[in-house]
């Protein structure tokens, strides 16, 4: 098992650009790079961020959930001192796109994140200042505590993540792959009594999420808005496509991301 370098209402969120309906709607072969993914439509994900270190270089991915807030893997060890883009789809230095360079405040990991068992792989950033919503940037919906998504839906996780486990750098263009849910019963098949009840998996039919992905988003089309369901997390070392990728359960961890906000 190795973690992946690389998957109520919000008082906070602006109304003028609700959560979950990007501008730019998303076209995603086999639901109408990942591994085994497709280059995403240009800000078709607008809550997709790219996490920095200060020289530009990309660690992992997060989705923001308001204009203050960032949600990302806590195993993605975020520091102030990093930098969050948003706005981005390509990460070259030659992109002349209008990105959004932001700074963390804080950085808020679960209180039981734990590294040896991968449990609680979440950590909130809240940004010094907000981001600008608009047509390449907006949130994501968060899954409530009670929502239920079926093992089979079909869900899309998006990064800047190798494309092959040996690939020598990520690609410069956001990538994405349909997936489809397991059950936890399923996915233990493949990873046993590492699966809690705090993931959910995702994969395992061709495509999968991979270094450089890690803390990005796992989102399912709920009433007809785009619902951040899981957060990349850990998976195959070798990004193997038949094998499912594991992210953090939002459903489960929502009522700590609400305590947080409103403490914060």
């Amino acid at each position: 098992m190795a973690i992946l370098w690389i998957v109520s209402s919000l008082a906070f969120i602006s109304t003028a650009y609700g959560c979950g309906v990007p501008a730019t709607p998303p076209r995603v072969t086999g639901y109408a790079r990942i591994v085994n993914g497709e280059e995403a439509v240009p800000h078709s994900w607008p809550w997709q961020v790219s996490l920095q270190q200060s020289n530009g270089f990309h660690f992992c991915g997060g989705s923001l959930i308001n204009e203050y807030w960032v949600v990302t893997a806590a195993h993605c060890n975020v520091m102030t001192y990093h930098r969050v883009i948003a706005g981005e789809h390509d990460k070259s230095y030659y992109s002349n796109e209008d990105v959004q360079v932001l700074k963390p405040a804080q950085v808020f990991n679960h209180p039981n994140w734990d590294p040896s068992t991968i449990n609680n792989d979440i950590a909130l950033i809240k940004l010094v200042n907000p981001a600008r919503l608009g047509t390449n940037v907006s949130p994501v919906c968060l899954a409530e505590s009670s929502d239920y998504f079926a093992p089979g839906s079909t869900c899309v996780t998006s990064g800047w993540g190798l494309t092959r486990y040996n690939a020598p750098s990520t690609p410069n263009n956001l990538q994405q792959a349909a997936l489809p849910l397991l059950s936890n019963s399923d996915c233990k098949l493949h990873w046993g009594s590492n699966i809690s009840d705090i993931m959910i998996c995702a994969g395992g039919a061709g495509a999968t999420s991979c270094m450089g992905d890690s803390g990005g988003p796992l989102v399912c089309e709920k009433d007809n808005v785009w619902t951040l369901v899981g957060i990349v997390s850990w998976g195959s070392r070798r990004c193997s496509t038949s094998t499912p990728a594991v992210y953090a359960r939002v459903t489960e961890l929502r009522g700590w991301v609400d305590q947080i906000l409103a403490a914060n």
